[in-house]
């Protein structure tokens, strides 16, 4: 930055009292001052790993798989996601679907959506072996409960979160059994390793539409049920489930507008501002007119970027990100909203 403007800004800022200095500071989004940060979440996020992509392959036609590589990573349990920020920028989460005794790599697959946002797009075109990334995480918010018996229904990439827990539901010695289905087979990833794990007793591939409820007659009693794949087939498996089963679900994204949403205001603490957010508006939209420099990435839920601190208010959780004990007291402002009528956020 030019040095000269640093130094007019300082001595202005000298002028003000201190309430004035903290507003001034707060809309101030090219040149916050070391001294009075203005932070962007409720809690500092993750640190930033930056890893080597070692190995990109097609696994299926559409799908690539990425082989992230780095010394002592963080380790995690099946059902965790990695965010992964692409050169453009872009923020995607990805669950993690390789072997988490690995300390070595991160393993991630993902299918080229055609009429997405452009991150899938960028992952199969952009992205080549030997590039450094920035992740963070793991996270997991689809943790697999220990259980006697367990039913795993998957929609074409919504495999991978699941690849890791039927090696450990293996593993644990528990009854299980595994319903994959997709367009065709030659668009399925790891088939082959999930028909090796699985073998012909426990595993059901369907091209096209399964028949769930044929599947789910025979369930064992209050089995933990894990779905994740598109939403009609999550739908289809909550309407089927049987009384005492447990339904676990991995969207590929966020619940975010309902009908009959209200409009509620929400407060800016530190910024001495509140703005009203419609029914047909999120909260970071409302906040940006006010606060234009505020940080997103994603706008469904999945990133983290938007994470803000929550001072008052009842939230209405509605992102795939959060664990428990953060959704007390922050929320991601591109999907979440109001119970209570009005928010207030430490911004």
């Amino acid at each position: 930055m030019p040095r000269l403007r640093t130094v007019a800004a300082v001595a202005g800022l000298a002028l003000l009292t201190r309430r004035a200095l903290r507003r001034r500071i707060a809309h101030a989004p090219l040149w916050p001052l070391p001294a009075l940060p203005v932070p962007t979440s409720g809690r500092p996020r993750a640190r930033a790993l930056t890893l080597t992509l070692g190995r990109r392959e097609e696994i299926a036609d559409g799908v690539v798989q990425l082989s992230l590589y780095g010394a002592g990573l963080p380790p995690w349990e099946p059902g965790a996601h990695l965010e992964l920020t692409l050169p453009s920028g872009l923020v995607r989460q990805y669950s993690l679907c390789g072997d988490p005794a690995d300390t070595t790599a991160y393993t991630l697959a993902t299918r080229l959506v055609e009429d997405g946002r452009g991150g899938s797009r960028e992952v199969h075109e952009e992205l080549r072996e030997g590039m450094q990334l920035q992740v963070r995480g793991p996270r997991n918010r689809f943790a697999l409960k220990s259980s006697h018996a367990y039913v795993f229904v998957a929609g074409g990439i919504g495999i991978t979160p699941i690849l890791p827990m039927l090696r450990a539901a293996e593993a644990s010695g528990a009854d299980w059994r595994i319903l994959y289905c997709g367009r065709s087979k030659a668009s399925m990833p790891f088939l082959d390793e999930v028909e090796k794990i699985a073998g012909p007793e426990r595993l059901t591939v369907v091209e096209g539409v399964p028949d769930l409820p044929a599947l789910f007659a025979e369930v064992p009693q209050a089995a933990a049920v894990y779905c994740c794949g598109p939403e009609p087939l999550m739908d289809a498996v909550a309407s089927v489930l049987p009384a005492g089963c447990t339904l676990h679900l991995e969207r590929f994204t966020a619940a975010a507008a309902v009908e009959g949403d209200e409009a509620f205001e929400v407060e800016l603490r530190r910024s001495g501002r509140t703005v009203t957010v419609a029914a047909d508006e999120s909260v970071l939209s409302a906040v940006r007119k006010e606060l234009p420099n505020t940080a997103y990435s994603c706008e469904q839920g999945f990133c983290g970027t938007c994470q803000q601190r929550v001072i008052g208010g009842e939230i209405d959780h509605r992102d795939e990100l959060l664990v428990d004990d953060e959704r007390e007291d922050s929320m991601l402002i591109c999907v979440s909203r109001s119970k209570s009528g009005k928010l207030v956020l430490d911004l």
